[in-house]
């Protein structure tokens, strides 16, 4: 038996105190894309933003993240995981302040994109701890990735409340340099519950992360250019026909390279595929449907900042009771397949009922009733989408598989994000109603096709998600 089989029957007595720490960063990964929301008509009047150009706020952090997630899986295989985690934090932190300290649109967009390289760090270090933690018990792995996907899925909603609170009653530049403290807090106790991990040889293909990372950036810029311009322009068409190129490029780099950023011979892994497939759906469903609610609840209900932020609360609320509670139990009786489609058809149902909401909609009636199917769908199909990403890895490959999940993930997010946008706003511009009225009609229309991808979502799950060997010989006996 090799050492490292070894350590891995002898569970880590600090693996539940570490999970609270790892989940705890990963919280704050997830948070940063969200937290900042609230308070985008602050900056917008604040540091002189155009109406066009206020997204890059957001895209700027999503496109590096996800742009960089397998670099930094694999810097995690190679460096040490515990190591290529605190690059990332302090990374974080530092950005973070100079974000916070912005004097004018590039600076923050400079900030904010360096943010997300950190964050694209932190994410599978992460993540790949958690599975080397937890791999000598199943069930363990199990109860370890429910809090994982839930403290990502509660970051992204907790971080519209907060960020709601901390503009409302600070200032917005509070909501990035609230990171400041955190950070140095993880820093400090991550020696003390962290393993230091192990440097291995290999060599690092930057030319693969260069060309995906410029390929979802010109892909992102492309989409984003059609709002404005229209899907025939030139500046539409020519970004998203390199980026498209760029992509071919990175794939032919990861067929003929020794050592590639993402060898491709992972995607064999018994439902990695299929899992992170799954993941794009979800964040493409998930991440627009808060991004519009929270447009929704303060530009057409007229929700202050801080009422906004009490009204999307019950969503990380109600996700931390579904992923906890009933998540890991439904996904234990009735398999992954079918927890996972469930899931997307309840988040579809969702987002069909938001795209009946009216410029007199009320919340307890209009919002709060989609806003539980929505939570509860998203718990159903996060868990067992991630189950399904990283739990059948070697050992050796979690940074990547982890770099791989949290790249597919970003990318459903950034993208989702981005075709939803324009087609708010060209629904809007089309419209002959009064602004208002115009308004709610864009985002009617973006939860009705962020509805359609969910249910696209079940569907693939139905096809292609396959049962783990060792469920299948249990459902045989």
């Amino acid at each position: 038996m090799s050492k490292h089989s070894h350590m891995m029957t002898q569970p880590n007595p600090k693996r539940w105190k570490a999970l609270a720490l790892l989940c705890f960063a990963n919280f704050l990964v997830m948070m940063d894309s969200a937290i900042i929301q609230v308070a985008l008509p602050s900056i917008k009047d604040t540091l002189g933003y155009t109406e066009a150009n206020l997204q890059w706020v957001m895209n700027a952090f999503l496109i590096l993240f996800g742009g960089l997630l397998l670099l930094g899986g694999r810097l995690s295989d190679l460096f040490g995981h515990r190591r290529i985690f605190m690059w990332g934090v302090s990374i974080l932190t530092v950005s973070s302040l100079f974000a916070g300290l912005a004097w004018n649109e590039v600076s923050l967009n400079v900030a904010r994109a360096v943010q997300g390289a950190g964050s694209a760090l932190i994410a599978p270090a992460a993540l790949s701890i958690i599975m080397i933690l937890f791999s000598a018990d199943k069930k363990e792995m199990g109860k370890a990735l429910a809090f994982w996907g839930l403290s990502g899925a509660a970051g992204g909603s907790l971080g519209i409340v907060l960020g709601g609170i901390l503009t409302q009653l600070l200032s917005w530049r509070w909501t990035l340099l609230f990171y400041v403290p955190v950070g140095i807090l993880v820093l400090i106790l991550s020696p003390k519950l962290l393993q230091k991990g192990t440097k291995k040889k290999g060599k690092i293909d930057y030319a693969g992360a260069i060309s995906v990372t410029a390929s979802l950036i010109m892909i992102v810029y492309g989409i984003v250019t059609a709002e404005r311009n229209g899907w025939q322009a030139l500046s539409t068409i020519l970004p998203l026909t390199i980026g498209a190129i760029l992509f071919i490029i990175f794939i032919l780099i990861q067929l003929f390279r020794k050592e590639p950023l993402m060898p491709l011979g992972i995607l064999k892994t018994p439902n990695l595929a299929a899992g992170n497939v799954s993941l794009i759906f979800l964040s493409a469903s998930w991440f627009p449907l808060i991004y519009f609610l929270i447009l929704y609840l303060q530009q057409v209900l007229k929700f202050e900042p801080f009422m906004a932020a009490m009204g999307m609360l019950p969503a990380p609320i109600l996700m931390a009771i579904f992923m906890v509670v009933l998540a890991e139990r439904v996904m234990a009786r009735i398999g992954m397949k079918v927890t996972m489609a469930i899931g997307f058809v309840l988040l579809g149902i969702s987002g069909l009922l938001f795209s009946g909401n009216t410029v007199d909609g009320k919340y307890w009636s209009d919002v709060f009733i989609a806003l539980l199917l929505a939570a509860l769908g998203n718990a159903l199909a996060y868990l067992p989408a991630t189950t399904a990403a990283v739990s059948e890895v070697k050992s050796e490959e979690s940074g990547l598989a982890s770099g791989l999940y949290n790249t597919t993930y970003q990318v459903g997010s950034a993208v989702g994000l981005a075709i939803l946008v324009s087609i708010a706003a060209a629904t809007a511009a089309a419209s002959t109603e009064i602004p208002l009225i115009a308004l709610n009609e864009g985002y009617q229309r973006a939860f009705f096709w962020g509805g359609v991808v969910a249910f696209v979502g079940a569907i693939l799950a139905i096809l292609f998600i396959r049962l783990p060997k060792q469920d299948r010989q249990t459902a045989q006996r």
